[in-house]
C-alpha cells in the first residue's frame, strides 16, 4: 500500500484525505460502470492511500451507496471517513420506464426520489443509507441540494442532524450544494453549528464565485469540501476540447478561451491544467478536501499524480490574472 494521502481536519475529531473519492460515477453516472470495475476503482483508491469516500442516495438511486459499502466492508471502519447525504428518499417507482437516465444515471428506475427535508425524512433517509452502506454510523452527513427548502433545512433538517450527531450516529454535519448563497445563509443564520459545506463547482480555478462562503467558513470554524474541481470537464484535460462542458452545459466561448490560456500557462510553467484544477481549491486554508468523481483505477492514479505535481507560485499569479480578466457578467468572481 502507498503512504496515506495527506489529510486535513474537519471539526475536532475527523481528518479527511485532501483528495476524496466521489462515488457518483460508480452509481452509473451517464453510463454503466461494471461491478468489477467499480470495486476495482475503490480498491485502487484504498491502495493508493485515499481514506475519504463520499456518496449519496441520489447517485444511481442507491447503487453508489450499495457498491461503496460492499467495497469497504472488509476495511477497518475506524480507518476511513465516509460521507453521505439526506434530502431525497428512495421509494418504489409507480411508473418505471426501465432506465434512470432522465436523472443522469444509467440504472433501472425501480425506485424514484422524493424530496424530503423534514426532521422525520432526514432520519429515515440516513437510516436507509446506513442499511445500504452496511455501517452503523456515518462520519459526515450533508443536506443535499436544498435549494428550494432552505428554511426547512434551517429549522428541521439541520437540527435533526445535530440530534443524531449527539446520538453518535453522525460525526460532522453540513450542507452540499452547487451554489454558495444558500450555504452562506445557513452557515451564518442557523442556530445549529455547521461543521462543513460541500461546495460543487463554485470554488475552482475558473469559477471563484464561492469566495464569500469560503471566507465565512474559515471565520465560523467550518471547513469546505470542494467538489467538481474540473467544472464538468472544462479543466479535466491538458488541452480543453472545443466540445468541453462547463457546469453541465456547453462551455461559453469566453470560458473556453480562458481555459485554453490557463492550459498554455500550465505548459509554460511545467505542469498541466488538471493538476492546477485539483490543487487550486486546496490553496485556501478553509478547504479540507477536493472531491473528484472516479470510475476507473487509472483515474485514481492520474488524479493523485496531479495532486502531487509541482506547480510554481508564478503560475498561480498568472492564473489569477486570467481569472481577473473574465467578464463580470459571467458571475465567476
Amino acid at each position: 500500500m502507498s503512504a496515506l494521502v495527506p489529510q486535513r481536519p474537519i471539526g475536532a475529531d475527523l481528518a479527511v484525505s485532501v483528495f476524496g473519492f466521489g462515488s457518483a460515477s460508480i452509481g452509473n453516472l451517464y453510463r454503466v460502470v461494471p461491478e468489477e470495475q467499480a470495486r476495482g476503482c475503490v480498491e485502487a483508491a484504498w491502495d493508493a492511500g485515499m481514506r475519504y469516500f463520499d456518496t449519496a442516495p441520489h447517485y444511481g438511486v442507491g447503487l453508489s451507496e450499495r457498491r461503496l459499502g460492499a467495497a469497504l466492508a472488509d476495511k477497518p471502519r475506524a480507518d476511513y471517513v465516509l460521507s453521505t447525504k439526506v434530502g431525497r428518499l428512495l421509494v418504489p417507482n409507480p411508473h418505471p420506464t426501465g432506465s434512470d437516465l432522465a436523472n443522469a444515471f444509467d440504472t433501472p428506475d425501480t425506485f424514484t426520489r422524493v424530496l424530503d427535508y423534514s426532521a422525520a425524512g432526514v432520519r429515515r433517509s440516513l437510516e436507509e443509507s446506513l442499511g445500504r452502506l452496511g455501517v452503523d454510523r456515518v462520519d459526515i452527513v450533508f443536506v443535499h441540494d436544498p435549494d428550494d427548502f432552505v428554511e426547512q433545512t434551517r429549522t428541521e433538517a439541520l437540527p435533526e442532524l445535530a440530534r443524531m450527531r449527539e446520538e453518535g450516529i453522525v460525526g460532522a454535519i453540513g450542507v452540499g450544494m452547487n451554489q454558495w448563497q444558500a450555504p452562506l445563509h445557513l452557515l451564518t443564520q442557523c442556530e445549529v453549528a455547521l461543521d462543513v459545506v460541500m461546495l460543487a463547482g463554485r470554488w475552482t480555478l475558473l469559477d471563484r464565485s464561492g469566495a464569500p462562503l469560503v471566507e465565512a467558513a474559515l471565520a465560523h470554524g467550518a471547513r469546505i469540501v470542494a467538489a467538481a474541481p474540473f467544472n464538468s470537464g472544462l479543466l479535466a484535460r491538458d488541452e480543453p476540447s472545443p466540445q468541453a462542458h462547463f457546469d453541465y452545459g456547453p462551455a461559453p466561448a469566453e470560458l473556453l478561451d480562458a481555459a485554453r490560456r490557463l492550459a498554455a500557462l500550465a505548459r509554460e510553467y511545467g505542469t498541466t491544467l488538471p493538476a492546477a484544477a485539483i490543487q487550486f481549491p486546496l490553496r485556501h486554508p478553509a478547504v479540507a478536501s477536493v472531491v473528484g468523481g472516479l470510475s476507473r483505477a487509472a483515474y485514481v492514479e492520474s488524479s493523485l499524480a496531479w495532486l502531487g505535481a509541482e506547480i510554481p507560485e508564478e503560475f498561480w499569479a498568472a492564473a489569477d490574472e486570467v481569472h481577473a480578466g473574465l467578464s463580470p457578467g459571467l458571475g465567476l468572481s
